[in-house]
């Protein structure tokens, strides 16, 4: 089976850390690059191919919406999962419209991160559990 090969960007190296260590963990995820910057992120990506990336929004350089837009632009087989402390709607829509797979916060364990990558790995979407729920009442609004 073909492990889904993943790419974290993020500013803080203990987030990155982190992140690499947990994903380790599982045997059907292969970490194939980290980065520090949204402009990194790009460049990367177009000589990786990663299946995922897990994007922080607030990057130097260039932030992961942009990041995220000029990625799934150049690499539409590439899915953009947004990891964030940022909760606000307005960043969750702005990271729809730069056509992100999936929105996770921060908060979320780690067990629903995994749960995420598979998923828009597969072609679909997820937001954090919070975020749906808000997502949900804001289009039940008349």
């Amino acid at each position: 089976m073909k492990k889904i090969e993943l790419m974290l960007a993020d500013d803080h190296t203990i987030v990155r850390e982190g992140l690499l260590k947990m994903l380790q963990l599982e045997t059907d995820f292969k970490v194939v690059g980290d980065v520090s910057n949204g402009r990194q992120a790009v460049e990367l990506a177009k000589k990786i191919l990663p299946d995922v990336i897990l994007m922080d929004i607030a990057m130097p350089l260039l932030n992961g919406l942009e990041a995220a837009r000029q990625i799934v632009k150049a690499l539409p087989k590439t899915k953009v999962l947004i990891l964030s402390a940022h909760s606000d709607d307005a960043y969750v829509t702005h990271a729809e419209e730069a056509g992100a797979a999936g929105f996770l916060l921060k908060q979320s364990s780690s067990s629903e991160v995994c749960q995420a990558i598979r998923h828009v790995a597969k072609g679909g979407k997820y937001f954090s559990a919070e975020v749906s729920k808000r997502m949900g009442r804001l289009s039940s609004l008349p």
